[in-house]
């Protein structure tokens, strides 16, 4: 419920009272705390510029929200790339295939919703696969006819809330060569894994056979961010750079091998899984992963108690362990040696 130290009794009773009436039953301390927090921002005053960016961006939200709500327990893969990539370009037939193979492995595409890579991607997935996140610019203002066609698309004003949509809604990211919007969402994307602030994902820079875009990127880390100390040495290991479509399906599709999902409970770290693993393989992670762990061993667990309150996957192999939050931008090296296990699944299954 609203915090009573910010807004007045009256006032807090009257969003008890609106919530109500609404018919609001689920999750209403979170919709309350919305609720107060607008009024909140017009007992401060807030100028009228203010009001309206959070007005816009609480309703492309929402739109957004809605738009992906009956694909929730589908896995999803975002594709970036240039607006600017000619139908007729090797990257473009590329990017046709690689969600074409993505589709036909249960996987849904989403997409900035333009034309060029955008494009590519939405065609090769389909309309049945395909979802659309556009943003209104004055030279590109409708989302290309494929996302269009069905109406699976949401336009956004505002680049921030766009991104956090194409980035919150899936479990893996094919970049393609682009221009600085595509940097931009790329680097996020990295920034987000290096400091934890987003579950660990598959992320693939994809170029045409023997194309050196990414390879360039790859040098500029090299030879000066490394050396500088800006970044960590292997900060790069978590993407794989490709300029086979196979080996792009294989890393996004393979990194859910037997790795399904994380959740942190007060300290301890939950990893679910798809195969339990044996005595002998808790034993290997323990080797190799020991560093990482603020203290204690890497353990073969039921679900523990809030899990339990939760209903949260109790059905799940559970791997629970103490891992230093430091570190979190190494998660990934754990979670690829879990999917090399002698247990885990031979084949990859969706996200």
């Amino acid at each position: 419920m609203p915090d009573s130290s910010m807004l007045p009794p009256a006032v807090t009773d009257g969003i008890r009272r609106l919530l109500d009436d609404a018919g609001i039953t689920a999750d209403v301390d979170l919709v309350a705390r919305i609720l107060a927090t607008g009024v909140g921002m017009g007992v401060d005053g807030t100028d009228r510029l203010d009001l309206k960016i959070t007005s816009a961006a609480l309703t492309e939200m929402r739109a957004a929200f809605r738009l992906f709500a009956p694909f929730q327990g589908v896995p999803k893969v975002t594709v970036f790339g240039s607006a600017r990539t000619a139908p007729d370009s090797e990257l473009y037939r590329l990017t046709v295939e690689l969600t074409q193979a993505l589709a036909s492995r249960g996987w849904m595409t989403v997409t900035g919703a333009g034309p060029g890579i955008m494009q590519a991607a939405a065609q090769g997935a389909g309309p049945d696969h395909s979802l659309g996140v556009s943003i209104r610019l004055p030279f590109e203002e409708k989302p290309n006819a494929i996302i269009a066609a069905h109406a699976r698309n949401v336009a956004m004003k505002y680049f921030f809330t766009r991104k956090l949509m194409l980035v919150k809604e899936s479990s893996g990211f094919v970049c393609m060569p682009g221009g600085f919007g595509t940097l931009d969402e790329m680097f996020e994307l990295l920034t987000l894994q290096q400091t934890g602030k987003a579950s660990p994902t598959p992320i693939v820079l994809l170029d045409r056979p023997e194309g050196t875009f990414w390879e360039g990127l790859r040098r500029f880390i090299d030879e000066h961010l490394i050396p500088e100390g800006v970044i960590s040495p292997d900060d790069l290991d978590r993407v794989v750079v490709t300029d086979s479509v196979q080996a792009a399906v294989e890393e996004i599709t393979g990194f859910y091998r037997n790795y399904v999902s994380l959740r942190w409970v007060g300290t301890r770290l939950v990893l679910r899984l798809r195969a339990t693993p044996t005595d002998a393989d808790v034993a290997v992670l323990n080797e190799r992963f020991g560093d990482l762990l603020v203290d204690g061993e890497i353990e073969r667990r039921g679900p523990l108690k809030a899990e339990r309150e939760d209903e949260d996957m109790l059905d799940a192999p559970r791997l629970v362990l103490r891992f230093a939050q430091r570190r979190v931008g190494e998660l990934h090296h754990l979670i690829r040696a879990i999917n090399a296990l002698p247990s885990a699944p031979i084949q990859a299954r969706p996200a």
